[in-house]
């Protein structure tokens, strides 16, 4: 698939209405992203009024913190919030604008007999699998959105939802979502978390965090055109004991370090071409 066009703001339509429930890092970026998209949010819900009023104010949508006051006539009804937090929303709002409409969150570890649970008859899933800041933009064209329903009717409609937002949709069930997940938390919370542990090894140093910037930028770029395993450089990959012996014992002064090095380390061998 080629590069995703810009995004543009579209004229909004008489299609469904949507309730956003949430203002954390997904609901900042979704909000917009459905706005460009035509999609008519009449609410935004947030627990405190000041996050709710920061995605909703710039767009023109009503807020407000207060669940009792949340719009009960919207089709739709997207939550966005804290896995903790998620059970206790859905209950309240299913409470509140009854069976009618579709119910959609966006985790990717919660399965969607949640609001089954809660007395839904129409529900899904609508998962973005990407990492969200605040601070910094994404283009929700080129984020992948899995999708799972009730039924064959809701699916319809999360589909039509998710296509309108995105250029990249895939149906995955619970089990599947799941495991993507699992993948995702690898490939880039427990990256994220080397490079910290990176930092923290060159900043003890006096060496600035940007000289790996060259590095980290082209094992990014090459796993676009190689598999992992053949895209996979460094000392374990090679069988260097020698090298490996040094870092360890470079290592001496932070056992923490040290166990995640060497755990790494041997996963590498392990599974090296």
């Amino acid at each position: 698939m080629g590069e995703a066009t810009p995004q543009r703001v579209v004229t909004r339509t008489e299609g469904p209405t949507v309730v956003l429930l949430g203002a954390g890092r997904v609901a900042t970026h979704l909000a917009p992203a459905l706005v460009r998209a035509g999609v008519r949010i009449v609410q935004v819900w947030s627990r405190t009024e000041a996050a709710a009023r920061c995605i909703a104010e710039p767009l023109g949508i009503p807020y407000t913190a207060d669940l009792e006051e949340v719009a009960a006539d919207a089709d739709i009804y997207i939550a966005c919030v804290a896995d903790g937090a998620l059970p206790c929303v859905a209950e309240k709002v299913v409470t509140m604008a009854g069976k009618r409409p579709l119910y959609l969150h966006t985790a990717g570890s919660i399965g969607m007999e949640l609001w089954q649970q809660c007395g839904a008859e129409r529900y899904g899933i609508l998962y973005p699998l990407q990492t969200f800041s605040k601070e910094r933009g994404v283009d929700m064209r080129r984020v992948s959105l899995f999708v799972e329903a009730s039924d064959e009717e809701a699916l319809e409609c999360t589909e039509a939802l998710a296509h309108a937002l995105s250029d990249k949709v895939f149906r995955a069930d619970s089990k599947r979502r799941a495991r993507l997940h699992i993948a995702a938390v690898f490939a880039c919370n427990f990256a994220n978390a080397m490079y910290g542990a990176a930092h923290r090894l060159l900043d003890e140093e006096g060496i600035p965090f940007e000289v790996l910037m060259p590095l980290i930028d082209e094992t990014a770029a090459k796993v676009h055109v190689l598999a992992p395993r053949e895209a996979q450089t460094g000392p374990a990959v090679r069988g260097d004991k020698g090298v490996m012996q040094g870092h360890m014992e470079a290592l001496a002064h932070d056992e923490e370090l040290r166990e995640i090095y060497a755990l790494i380390s041997n996963y590498i061998e392990k599974t090296r071409l």
